[in-house]
């Protein structure tokens, strides 16, 4: 279950996120799968289409990439991000949809409103480090130095990948 989810009864609530356990996750350097503290230096997460794509277009172009834009998603540990793009239905796959809907969707949240599409092309992307800050409302994030970029179409292409961080000794969450 991931650390930033939120829980209705014994129900977890896949696809929103719980703003306490976010902002301590972000506070304490916590892995936003599993919970655990995350090393100083790389921190991954996965991202959808436009980004994936955007991120591809300047790593091909041997430019920087840096997106300005905050956002709602935490970081993990680079196994737990793996397990996560596979595990997660919107995550794993170009043609899923969200299936739940935000509460109060905004520029920031539009691409977590019920139906959106993932897009074509995933990746699980490791940067240098992140900055965030904890408003009233929301916990956001945005992450600097992508330092590594593992594409996917459908995420079971990471498979041998998780297998080959978990054998190292990664965060296996």
């Amino acid at each position: 279950m991931p650390a930033i989810t939120p829980w209705e009864g014994d129900a977890p609530q896949f696809a929103l996120t719980d703003y306490g356990r976010s902002a301590e996750c972000a506070r304490r350097r916590l892995c936003s799968v599993c919970g655990t503290l995350m090393p100083k230096g790389a921190v991954w997460r996965v991202v959808g289409g436009a980004e994936s794509s955007a991120i591809r277009e300047a790593l091909d172009a041997g430019r920087p990439y840096r997106n300005m834009a905050a956002t709602l998603e935490g970081p993990g540990h680079r196994a737990c991000m793996l397990y996560a793009s596979m595990v997660c239905p919107y995550l794993a796959r170009p043609n899923a949809r969200r299936g739940l809907t935000a509460e109060a969707p905004d520029d920031m949240t539009a691409h977590v409103v019920r139906g959106a599409v993932r897009g074509d092309l995933g990746a699980v992307v490791g940067f240098g480090d992140y900055e965030f800050a904890v408003t009233r409302s929301q916990v956001l994030f945005r992450f600097l130095d992508v330092v590594e970029y593992l594409p996917h179409d459908t995420a079971d292409q990471h498979l041998a990948e998780l297998r080959a961080e978990l054998a190292r000794g990664g965060q296996p969450r």
